[in-house]
């Protein structure tokens, strides 16, 4: 996926130092690595790329900024991983998808992926929409990957259409409709919450949403619901 070369180099820089390995190395990597990240995901989605330092987020980690350092060398390292995984979370579920694949289970699969994750983890699309606020200069890569993938989607709903499994639409425009939809619960969460006069939205709340999404999805292209 498109982050993975660049977690790989990172990682193996970070592994390349000479440090006492113990049965429990491993498992305190991993361990520190997501706690790094964890913390990395909380304060870039509240204060942005430009007002998070490493300071802070090995302080919301429980770690030495030396400690943070040697798994991300800068702060660029550790918002590009970031928004690798962003990336990867909303690439994934389609990436293997053919015009053989019926698009009511696969577009419900989909809608449903993208709702649980902003229902869960709202900071992954905010610290996202936020590199795009300020022209994502960090995403050059990321969009690159993204209109393959999106070419490849395009390209089976075509098919779709062709078959008659679905109504006519603009391939493209439908995909960031879904993308709007569902990522309008994480980006804009405070004002859901705000305007619905709730303190957080709860599982049925989810599934309550979900479906409506859905639903209004496959009517809008003609697909049974």
């Amino acid at each position: 996926m498109a982050g993975d070369e660049m977690r790989r180099g990172r990682q193996s820089a970070a592994d390349s130092g000479k440090v006492k390995v113990t049965p429990n190395t491993g498992r305190i990597r991993r361990e520190r690595r997501a706690a790094i990240l964890a913390a990395a995901e909380s304060e870039f989605s509240i204060n942005g790329y430009k007002g998070t330092s490493t300071s802070m987020i090995a302080k919301a980690a429980g770690l030495a900024k030396a400690q943070l350092h040697y798994y991300f060398p800068n702060k660029d390292d550790l918002y590009y991983e970031l928004l690798a995984n962003i990336a990867d979370q909303w690439s994934c579920p389609l990436a293997d998808v053919t015009a053989d694949d019926d698009p009511a289970v696969v577009l419900r699969t989909y809608i449903g992926r993208k709702m649980r994750t902003s229902w869960e983890r709202p900071a992954l699309s905010k610290i996202f929409a936020g590199e795009v606020l300020r022209g994502g200069p960090m995403l050059k890569s990321q969009f690159s990957e993204q209109r393959k993938w999106l070419d490849h989607i395009s390209d089976v709903i075509r098919c779709w259409i062709a078959l008659g499994k679905m109504d006519r639409v603009e391939p493209d425009h439908f995909v960031f409709m879904i993308w709007a939809v569902t990522q309008h619960y994480a980006n804009c969460q405070a004002q859901v919450l705000e305007l619905t006069g709730r303190s957080y939205l709860d599982e049925a709340d989810l599934s309550m949403v979900t479906e409506q999404v859905v639903r209004v999805v496959f009517k809008g292209c003609g697909i049974r619901y």
